[in-house]
């Protein structure tokens, strides 16, 4: 069976090559094809089982039309959300995306990077792990089009989608505040990354703001790898007797599973002996007895720019962006009011 070509679709619509080729190669819009004639085009390529030769064009265009996306860990429903939410934008923009997971080793995302810049991605959405500061300098240093979601790092002058974590657990502490709480606990990790620290920063000035005690006991930072032990310490800690907190928020969902199930462990009701607010959601909560009140990061919205700036980028347009995006609040039932 002979090859459909750009030629044959032209005869069988009545246009031009070029403008077939305007429209099949996504530039219908740029070079002003009238809808009705796209449309024709785009139907006439299905009826003829028009298949494009993928090589030829990359080399024609010097484009793949892939994008290189590395998520810190897969697991997290944050990681799974972003790469949804790209995947959908990226498909609009005809650009298919190829990805994989770093699990927080910063040699495993250098090599990631680099396999991806191999493959000849024509850019890069990146969520980085700690210490990766020096991989993100090489990929600046290459000219390597890249756009870093959910975490950056500030001495590094980049292109990046963030949440404004600060005000997000400022609000979640001013929250809890304004419903009676008034020894309130925040159980982090312990870490490097800006945004989780931003978190820190944003609980200890909502305390102060409200002329509440700041006490560094209730301030916990649990260690990744010592989750379950660390976690056992700090919620006995926080329910010790003598001077029980009434509230705790999570700052990720993950943290919000580990001490949902430690209060579960030891009896805890919730939220007749402590309120519990987490920073993030997890399907795990639609298996909790209370509804868990959290705050929701418009993944759809963030995945959508970081693949509008990456897009314009790979276009050479002169783009800078540091883009910061609000949560919502969903309230349940963990938290007395």
């Amino acid at each position: 069976m002979k090859k459909v070509v750009l030629k044959d679709i032209a005869q069988y619509v009545g246009v031009s090559t070029a403008l077939v080729s305007y429209v099949l190669n996504g530039q219908a819009e740029t070079k002003q094809v009238s809808k009705e004639n796209a449309e024709k085009i785009r139907q006439a390529a299905i009826a003829l089982n028009y298949q494009p030769n993928q090589v030829a064009k990359s080399l024609r265009i010097q484009k793949t039309h892939t994008i290189g996306l590395v998520v810190a860990d897969i697991n997290y429903r944050f990681s799974t959300g972003i790469t949804r939410a790209i995947e959908a934008e990226a498909k609009r923009r005809n650009f298919t995306v190829i990805y994989g997971s770093s699990d927080e080793d910063p040699e495993k995302f250098a090599q990631l990077t680099n396999v991806l810049v191999n493959r000849q991605v024509d850019g890069l959405i990146l969520v980085p792990g700690e210490d990766s500061e020096e991989q993100i300098l090489l990929l600046q240093q290459s000219g390597t089009p890249f756009v870093l979601v959910d975490r950056y790092f500030p001495n590094i002058d980049t292109n990046y989608v963030a949440l404004d974590n600060y005000k997000a657990t400022y609000d979640a502490i001013s929250y809890l505040v304004k419903t009676g709480h008034k020894k309130i606990s925040f159980i982090n990790l312990e870490t490097s990354l800006f945004h989780l620290q931003e978190r820190d920063r944003g609980y200890v000035d909502a305390l102060k703001d409200h002329h509440l005690e700041v006490n560094p006991e209730w301030m916990r930072h649990l260690r990744p790898q010592h989750l379950k032990e660390d976690m056992e310490l700090s919620t006995r800690l926080i329910l010790e007797r003598g001077n029980p907190c009434d509230a705790v928020l999570f700052a990720t969902d993950r943290l919000s599973i580990a001490g949902l199930k430690q209060f579960n462990d030891y009896g805890i009701r919730i939220p007749k002996d402590i309120s519990v607010l987490s920073f993030d959601e997890a399907d795990a909560f639609d298996l909790f007895y209370c509804p868990v009140s959290h705050s929701r990061q418009p993944l759809e919205k963030m995945g959508e720019a970081a693949v509008d700036i990456l897009v314009d980028l790979i276009n050479k347009q002169k783009t800078h962006k540091q883009l910061y995006f609000q949560t919502d609040f969903i309230a349940g039932k963990s938290c007395r009011e």
